[in-house]
């Protein structure tokens, strides 16, 4: 573990501002945001993953957690070099990712299984093949698949010895990395201090699990029972701004309270400002993630789509789900060698006019919603001899907006059956909404307007403004609208009939790559 601060490192300065805690796929990052919200301090640590087999990802728990507190510290350092204090902390977190550890010795009993894993299909194949998958659906507003933490956990403790009869004994945790972070921050990264440790999570994250009734606001025993779960291993779940516990001394620079939980997300969601009815944000990061505002109640989806709790607390969302997003950038630069570095891809793509018919279906780890395929595999069709690196690398931009229009088309769908309006504007964020030409590809493709706003950063700001308003920071939304603001707007100028026929070649590579 990182040692503590000494005495003499703690900080007399004091201002509003907020410390926020982004723990991605790809990275640990930690920012503060001052009091007019502008990022002040910035630190970041790349995450490793790890591949022991096709199909599975994980990650180490315990790099997490020291690089995320390294980032914490440092952010806050360089804050307080401006004479600035944080006055509470907010945690982001990647969602489905599963941890179980040892409550005694705070050491986890495996890597965590990381969302995008797909080793538990086989078991979600048979629950199907026994018709849970509507049960399950009317319950969680989720379907059976390996994404969810459920049959991840259920892998862990049929897999590592002892771990099952350890954790009905409730010697056992499990949650996913926002509880991971809550319960080391709070006291469970030293032996002195783990008695005081809070395990928890929030709503957003408790709906990812596959055991939250999403009516009912509870962990569901029938769940419980179909995925073979004790409940002594599941954390206490609060809203998504709520005052979970102070920071254990030692850790930071000074105690904190630490006001906010959300999953990856729905912090986002939050973050644009999608506090009401009908709003929609799309992230582009490692998977692309649309949420639409569905208000105070569940909405259940027709079209492949999942009902899901938002952050705000009483709300709901629908979402859709990409796998992979800028990870096929990644790919490019990891797989392909094809560009030194993720930012170079935008300029290739550029350099020629169109992908010369050439289509990539990026379906690395299965195809999400609205297909739930977990066989589908990666497809790259229409080459010819005159294909280039850069129509491959317009095709991999392409990609990511041709599975995003498809949410929207879902979602669209499940918004007029039940009587609502149809997506007017798109707000977007993530990393590879910074793409100009991906923007305005996306806007073409959709036939509306979508908006990128002056602050990309919406994840870890919706994590800040969470806890500030449960910590007093703020005293309501009212101070926080003004500050969503649109950097660019970017109109379509593609004809309809044009991008319908993009998205019929689209959806024919598609059922190309789910054939069998």
């Amino acid at each position: 573990m990182l040692g503590a601060f000494s005495a003499g490192e703690a900080f007399a300065m004091s201002s509003d501002c907020l410390l926020a805690l982004d723990q991605g796929t790809s990275s640990s990052r930690a920012l503060v945001f001052g009091p007019g919200g502008d990022i002040v301090a910035l630190a970041q640590r790349e995450l490793q993953q790890h591949y022991p087999r096709p199909g599975w990802v994980e990650h180490d728990p315990g790099v997490i957690w020291r690089d995320q507190l390294a980032c914490a510290r440092d952010a806050w350092r360089e804050a307080a070099a401006r004479g600035l204090r944080p006055q509470a902390v907010g945690i982001s977190n990647q969602r489905e990712t599963t941890v179980l550890w040892d409550r005694a010795s705070g050491e986890p009993l495996h890597r965590a299984i990381v969302w995008q894993d797909r080793r538990t299909e086989p078991l979600c194949a048979q629950l199907r093949a026994a018709g849970a998958d509507a049960e399950v659906r009317a319950r969680t507003g989720l379907v059976v698949d390996p994404y969810f933490a459920a049959t991840k956990l259920k892998w862990l403790l049929d897999t590592v010895p002892g771990a099952r009869a350890r954790a009905v004994r409730g010697e056992l945790a499990f949650g996913t990395i926002d509880s991971w972070l809550l319960w080391m921050l709070s006291g469970g990264a030293e032996a002195a201090t783990r008695a005081q440790a809070v395990h928890a999570t929030d709503i957003s994250n408790a709906g990812r699990t596959l055991l939250w009734n999403i009516h009912r606001g509870d962990w569901d025993d029938e769940l419980l029972r179909l995925f073979d779960v004790p409940r002594a291993l599941l954390p206490q779940v609060h809203p998504s701004s709520h005052h979970y516990a102070t920071s254990a001394a030692g850790l930071l620079p000074e105690p904190l309270p630490i006001g906010a939980l959300a999953g990856d997300q729905q912090a986002a969601l939050f973050g644009q400002g999608c506090v009401r009815a009908g709003q929609a944000k799309n992230t582009y990061g490692t998977g692309c993630f649309l949420l639409l505002n569905t208000g105070g109640q569940p909405l259940a989806s027709r079209n492949g789509l999942l009902t899901t709790p938002a952050a705000s607390a009483g709300q709901f969302a629908l979402e859709g789900s990409v796998f992979v997003g800028g990870a096929v950038v990644q790919w490019l630069r990891d797989g392909l060698h094809a560009i030194g570095g993720s930012g170079e891809v935008e300029a290739l793509a550029r350099s020629v006019p169109d992908s010369d018919g050439v289509l990539f279906v990026p379906a690395f780890t299965g195809l999400g919603a609205p297909y739930w395929r977990a066989e589908a595999r990666g497809l790259i069709c229409g080459i010819s001899r005159g294909t280039t690196v850069a129509h491959l690398a317009r095709a991999a931009l392409e990609s990511i907006a041709f599975q995003s229009a498809e949410l929207v088309a879902a979602m669209d769908a499940d918004a007029r059956a039940a009587g609502a309006p149809a997506l007017r504007e798109l707000r977007v964020d993530g990393g590879a909404s910074a793409n100009d030409l991906l923007m305005q590809f996306q806007a073409d493709l959709l036939g509306i307007d979508v908006l990128r706003p002056a602050q990309l950063e919406t994840t870890a700001r919706g994590a800040a403004w969470l806890a500030g308003l449960s910590c007093g920071v703020y005293s309501g939304w009212h101070e926080l609208e003004p500050r969503c603001v649109v950097q660019r707007r970017f109109v379509p100028d593609l004809a309809r009939d044009a991008a319908r026929a993009r998205l019929q070649e689209w959806q024919h590579a598609v059922r190309r790559a789910l054939a069998d």
